[in-house]
């Protein structure tokens, strides 16, 4: 069984630059859509949660990158569970390029997440809830703090 959770993309145009590569923005995205169908088919009891009072603030994001990728690449964009604290998350993402030459490590990237509770004007830490974090358990072996 793989350690990660993975998001399968083809790059469109509309992601290019001019230059025809990939616009660094487009990685960050990635992420966020990686989490987010993470809790869609991982942790679907989350999501009523989110609706609920729950938030999920990120922190930190950042991204570094080893190759271009343009129009039309497949990527497999594969996340990581790096450390589970009581009220934050840390995750990594892997950017690999697939295709029939095999697979190429593109970029390496990252963001740490809070869970909150609360009214926007009065929102505090929370702790993780115990559904996403069981949803979390195969992607680690690291403990829980």
């Amino acid at each position: 069984m793989e350690s990660y959770f993975e998001y399968q993309h083809t790059v469109g145009f509309e992601e290019t630059n001019l230059v025809g590569n990939v616009y660094y923005v487009n990685y960050l995205r990635w992420q966020g859509r990686c989490r987010e169908l993470f809790l869609k088919t991982k942790a679907p009891e989350v999501l009523a949660d989110l609706q609920d009072d729950l938030k999920l603030f990120t922190l930190r994001v950042g991204c570094e990158f080893f190759a271009e990728i343009t129009a039309f690449d497949d990527l497999s964009i594969r996340m990581r569970l790096v450390e589970l604290a009581q009220t934050q998350i840390e995750f990594s993402f892997d950017y690999v390029r697939v295709g029939d030459g095999g697979e190429l490590l593109v970029a390496r990237g990252g963001q740490r997440v809070a869970c909150m509770r609360g009214p926007n004007t009065r929102t505090v830490p929370a702790r993780v809830p115990e559904a996403l974090a069981r949803a979390l358990e195969p992607y680690t072996s690291m403990a829980r703090v």
